[in-house]
């Protein structure tokens, strides 16, 4: 879903030297795609003022696939891709052969050709895999770096962990495992000479955060301001962003940065939201084990994700691997980097259980690539013991990991024998790692063949780009808003309508329990293909609710239109509380402020009891308690995010 968001801004920030666009992720891996992208043709329209996230959405898909062969484009992502998740897996593997051995960088690399996660990660435009992997070899090569304190070793993890921060905004977090390992070694191992001292240590550790955070600003070209103005020009101001986030500690970090420029300007307007998204979490429904939460799920959604998500031959590995470090059944010189992996693992699963679920898996895979290295450890224990009972069982766990995982060809759907395997997981989860829109080709296809030359009406309610359909000549309804408005607003759907098995989930709003209780007529992976005449006024008020979103934060905005669009959606399902906020802030706009707060007393009145999504409201509506002509500022609808 995201990929053509990365693919575009890359591609931006190598034309015109500007960093505007999709500064949530920093730069590494779009620079790389974009450098292969803009190489081989690649037509980008001039950049312009975004009007929030989605006009900012809009332009970058419409590049990808509408002034572009979005086949074209794909195929040459995918290919740089593969290339540099190649070239850091080959790292990852030097780094485990210089600190361990071979045998455990072998155990290693065959876990994490037969997961599925990893798999599915390796040929997309993301930034989860790269993260991951630099992760891992940036702590592995920590181990080294602070246990021998030579410079060529320090130079090698700093070099990593530049990357690993130019890669994801999750890095800090990995910044902070080598902080922590460098101060601890640097007091805790015995000086070794009369050249060594503790107060030497402490300025090595410096070099190696300060080196890491100069390669971070190399990839914004040394530049703090994303513009050659300098003038701010993001879809938000930065000010707004850090606004958004109300933990009092996430937000006086942020305020510090802020203040004190320590990184690009990009790149704390990326962390900003990241954090306010990423851990105070987004206003989305998810279905967790068949219970459905609202912006966050309980604190054992990681360990239970990954618990369900690698091939249990795999997680058998990982398990005996630890078994092995606390028994004490490695070479005593591992135990140690065994240690500091184990820990940083630790570390960062900490931060995510502490963070919102949206993702799934995908978040989690540092702590998955952690993990793999035991299983390493165990291919190494193995292999060095006489015992032909553990190298039985070693051969058996890779063996049915590999029958369990290899013949899925979606390898994104895969879900473990734990929950009924790929088929049945969508019945308890719908998070992005069940589904992030990959089976948009499959929608193509079924429509030519089976859809079109009946000239029956398609609907599609799934997670993809309408500038794809668009851009591969899908007609569906809602392609001409103009044209389709009326019948989308009507409280039925009938024809052909394809739906992502994550709409079928119960939800608090907008739910599709007509289509959870209907028989599909074909089903292609979690995609599911529906035909006939189904009432269902939650999709008519989610149509109006985007066809609303789409209107006002468009380049030339229609907010009569807009507001029409917002009330309708909020008349059909008010317990979709946001719609109210965008329609009080439009009132607010126009001057109807009795009506304003009637909306967003009506958002109030639906929204979940949760102090974070609530107390915002109730400051709003208490403004309206002042004179009437003090000037209330909008409200910033959290589904947006």
């Amino acid at each position: 879903m995201d990929e053509a968001y990365h693919i575009a801004a890359g591609a931006s920030y190598l034309k015109y030297r500007d960093f505007r666009v999709n500064p949530e992720h920093p730069p590494l891996v779009k620079l790389w795609v974009g450098s292969v992208i803009t190489a081989t043709g690649f037509h980008l329209a001039p950049l312009r003022r975004f009007s929030d996230k989605p006009d900012e959405r809009l332009f970058t898909e419409r590049n990808v696939f509408r002034n572009n062969d979005p086949d074209s484009v794909q195929r040459r992502a995918r290919a740089a891709m593969f290339a540099l998740n190649a070239l850091l897996l080959i790292s990852l593997a030097f780094a485990l052969e210089r600190v361990f051995d071979a045998r455990v960088a072998l155990g290693t690399l065959l876990f994490l050709m037969i997961d599925p996660t990893v798999a599915a990660h390796w040929p997309v435009v993301m930034t989860d895999l790269p993260v991951a992997l630099l992760s891992a070899t940036s702590i592995v090569l920590a181990t080294r770096a602070f246990r021998d304190w030579i410079w060529s070793d320090l130079a090698a993890c700093s070099a990593f962990l530049g990357l690993d921060l130019a890669t994801k905004h999750s890095a800090p977090v990995i910044l902070l495992s080598v902080a922590l390992v460098g101060a601890w070694l640097a007091f805790w191992l015995p000086l070794r000479g009369t050249g060594d001292a503790r107060w030497r240590r402490l300025l090595k550790i410096g070099a190696v955060l300060a080196v890491a955070l100069a390669i971070l600003w190399g990839f914004y070209f040394f530049r703090y301001a994303e513009t050659h103005t300098g003038q701010e020009s993001f879809n938000r101001p930065l000010a707004d962003k850090i606004a958004d986030v109300n933990t009092p500690f996430y937000h006086s970090v942020l305020v510090g940065m802020n203040a004190t420029h320590i990184v690009p300007r990009a790149y704390l307007w990326g962390f900003a939201d990241t954090v306010h998204a990423g851990m105070e979490g987004r206003m989305l429904p998810q279905l967790i084990f068949g219970r459905s939460y609202l912006r966050k799920g309980p604190m054992y959604f990681f360990p239970a994700m990954i618990a369900v998500k690698l091939p249990i031959g795999l997680s058998l590995l990982s398990g005996l691997g630890l078994i092995a470090f606390w028994a004490r059944r490695l070479p005593v010189e591992w135990n140690f980097p065994a240690s500091v992996i184990l820990a940083s693992a630790l570390l960062f699963l900490l931060v995510l259980l502490q963070g919102a679920t949206y993702a799934g898996i995908r978040h989690a895979l540092p702590v998955v690539l952690m993990l793999s290295i035991f299983a390493g450890l165990f291919v190494e224990m193995a292999m060095r013991s006489n015992s032909r009972r553990l190298r039985t069982v070693m051969l058996t766990a890779y063996v049915l990991a590999g029958a369990s995982a290899i013949p899925l060809l979606r390898p994104w759907e895969y879900f473990n024998e734990f929950v009924g395997g790929s088929k049945n997981a969508y019945k308890y989860f719908d998070d992005e790692g069940v589904d992030l829109g990959q089976r948009t080709k499959e929608i193509v296809e079924y429509y030519r063949r089976f859809v079109k030359p009946t000239g029956d009406t398609t609907h599609i309610i799934y997670w993809t780009s309408d500038e794809e359909l668009k851009g591969r000549d899908v007609e569906y309804l809602g392609r001409d808003m103009k044209r389709d408005l009326l019948r989308l607003s009507r409280p039925e759907r009938s024809g052909t309508i394809f739906m992502g098995s994550g709409y079928l989930s119960r939800n608090s709003f907008w739910d599709r329990r007509v289509f959870r209780e209907a028989t599909p007529v074909t089903r292609l992976g979690n995609l599911f293909v529906y035909h006939g005449t189904f009432p269902s006024p939650a999709d008519a008020a989610a149509a109006l609710y985007f066809h609303g979103i789409e209107t006002v934060y468009a380049d030339k905005p229609d907010l009569v239109a807009a507001e029409q669009a917002f009330r309708q959606s909020a008349e059909m399902d008010p317990a979709a509380f946001f719609v109210n906020i965008e329609l009080g802030n439009l009132l607010l706009k126009r001057g109807a402020r009795p009506e304003a707060l009637q909306a967003y007393s009506d958002a109030l009145k639906h929204a979940p009891q949760d102090q974070l999504v609530r107390r915002p409201i109730e400051i709003q509506i208490a403004r309206f308690a002042g004179p009437p002509s003090a000037e209330i500022p909008p409200l910033r609808n959290p589904f947006l995010e």
